[in-house]
């Protein structure tokens, strides 16, 4: 006698409003456009166009400088889900949080990061300053703020790193970003001052390799296989850092070899421990949803936090979902996950309108792990969280 198998239920379909910036409104076809043009909307059509393969309806929303269009739709058109790919508002980046506050207020489910995983993880300094507390390696720093003379610690050593002590996705940073005298920090620091807009922040550089690792949950948090960053043929005189152009310029990618993929070679055991202080962090930080830690490895073996993003780049081929298609799950899955998780936070807080399935989605899933061969880096807009 067999037992007959059993069979996967199809996710339960959905009304889902997906925000974005209007700037980033998919077309319902990539045919027949360049691929320039294709990534200034890449991850909102691979999440659209996912989601409504699974069944879903999917209402595409852009929103940019008032919060009455999304009240207008919850309301009215009554989604079960909000996909929140917004990045900033206003124009400000630091402004995502509040609209993922309304959300809140409006008392429906919505995906990604909640309000204070954001606040915390977009003040550079503070979430240093709060691992720091918690025995987490991280560089020394220093901030800068816009209007002040620039003195530097006497603690603080060089070579330093200079960057925005607020903007992600490289803004930024560039080969002149490490300096190694107190005139070349003050030249830098001027620069994000005025170029950038915002308080610089000045860390000690860590020589070493750049590791990045995806944390997908609530509570229950799974931790993605580390992934690498390889700076393939650059110039010994240049120093190994994720400037703007490493990570944005798909032709500086081509002709060095730029990839990213599996970190190799990693003592099962380190590798543990990285996964593990990414837990730790996310948990600090009180980071749900999904998100990404950034680490610099140094020659010791010291793992040293560099920075968390929540809500990162979900493109198919992007980082998250290509450590997650390692580990096995594949992107339809990924994104079914990602609402399952906006529902299982809303349900625990008691506003769900709706359900997407059993559990969290976050644990182990059955199948074969796909390959992870090095690849370019696609091209990435400036304002795309990595």
């Amino acid at each position: 006698m067999t037992r007959a198998r059993k069979k996967h239920a199809r996710p339960k379909s959905l009304r889902v409003l997906v925000l974005m910036h209007p700037d980033f409104m998919p077309p319902d076809s990539d045919a027949g456009y360049s691929e320039k043009e294709i990534n200034v909307w890449k991850t909102e059509y691979d999440v659209i166009q996912t989601l409504r393969g699974l069944g879903h309806e999917v209402k595409p929303l852009g929103v940019q400088y008032e919060l009455k269009p999304i009240r207008d739709e919850v309301e009215t058109w009554k989604p079960h889900v909000v996909f929140n790919l917004l990045e900033q508002f206003h124009g400000e980046p630091a402004y995502d949080q509040n609209v993922a506050s309304y959300l809140e207020l409006l008392r429906v489910p919505y995906t990604g990061c909640n309000p204070r995983g954001l606040m915390l993880a977009r003040g550079k300094a503070l979430s240093k300053k709060l691992l720091a507390f918690h025995r987490i390696p991280s560089p020394a720093f220093a901030v800068f703020p816009m209007g002040r003379k620039v003195k530097r610690p006497a603690k603080l050593g060089f070579p330093l790193i200079v960057k925005s002590a607020s903007e992600d996705s490289s803004i930024g940073i560039a080969q002149a970003s490490v300096v190694d005298s107190d005139e070349k920090l003050a030249e830098r620091v001027a620069f994000i001052h005025e170029r950038v807009g915002t308080d610089a922040l000045a860390e000690q550089y860590i020589e070493g390799r750049e590791l990045y690792v995806g944390v997908l949950g609530n509570d229950r948090l799974k931790v993605l296989p580390v992934w690498e960053l390889l700076f393939g043929d650059m110039d010994e005189n240049q120093v190994r850092i994720a400037t703007a152009k490493v990570k944005h310029d798909v032709n500086y990618q081509e002709k060095l070899g730029i990839v990213q993929r599996l970190a190799e070679d990693l003592p099962p055991e380190l590798a543990a421990r990285i996964q593990n202080l990414a837990k730790r962090i996310c948990r600090t930080l009180e980071l749900d949803g999904y998100a990404r830690v950034d680490f610099r490895l140094a020659a010791d073996g010291v793992p040293y936090f560099l920075e968390a993003n929540p809500n990162p780049d979900i493109a198919r081929i992007e980082v998250f979902a290509e450590a997650a298609k390692h580990e096995g799950i594949k992107y339809p899955e990924l994104m079914q996950r990602i609402l399952q998780l906006a529902v299982a936070r809303a349900k625990a807080a008691g506003f769900t309108p709706g359900t997407v399935g059993e559990g969290e989605g976050n644990g182990e899933t059955e199948g074969e792990a796909e390959g992870a061969a090095p690849r370019p880096l696609p091209h990435t807009r400036p304002n795309r969280r990595r």
